[in-house]
């Protein structure tokens, strides 16, 4: 059995559950997600509990009861609380600036990188003098934002001799000696 899939998901007061066909719909305080859910997955919304089942033990079908629990766990935790990421740009003339849903990045190279996020998330930008710039990002869509933090990330990656970089607040850089550290 699928230990996360037997688990069982508790919706808070807020929040409403509805299914129809294979669509899972969730609304509450903060937004509205829905999800299309595999046929073979029944879903059971019982008072203020919501499980799922599957027919048999077949591979693919352990596998997607896992998933569907996670994906619907996660969108009750994002209606109801919500997701914030913070990215801090750590490296001598890194600068981030928003324009709206329009974020300027200054990353060492010739010419500036301009991003368009969607209209889910709301951003936040920070910069103190002698601290790193901060980018504050918060959605009710887990994947969503996740997906934007790791395209964020992908303009300058967090190395590992200088520790320069785009990289998560509080996330740990191992750093290596160079080469004068073999002598």
């Amino acid at each position: 059995m699928s230990r996360i899939g037997k688990l069982p998901i508790t919706i808070p007061a807020k929040v409403t559950v509805t299914q129809k066909d294979n669509l899972i719909t969730v609304k509450g305080p903060k937004g509205e997600l829905s999800q299309e859910v595999n046929p073979v997955i029944k879903v059971e919304v019982e008072g203020n509990t919501l499980t799922l089942s599957r027919p048999d033990d077949e591979r693919q079908n352990r596998a997607l009861h896992g998933l569907y629990r996670s994906l619907i766990n996660n969108m009750v935790i994002g209606v109801s609380e919500g997701y914030k990421k913070e990215l801090e740009l750590v490296g001598v003339g890194y600068r981030v600036s928003n324009t709206g849903n329009i974020l300027d990045f200054s990353l060492g190279y010739t010419h500036n990188i301009y991003l368009q996020l969607p209209p889910e998330i709301k951003v936040e930008t920070k910069s103190e003098r002698n601290k790193n710039p901060l980018l504050i990002l918060e959605s009710v869509d887990k994947q969503l934002i996740g997906q934007v933090c790791a395209k964020i990330r992908s303009f300058r990656k967090v190395e590992p001799y200088k520790g320069k970089g785009i990289r998560f607040v509080g996330e740990v850089v191992r750093r290596k000696s160079g080469k004068s550290a073999s002598k």
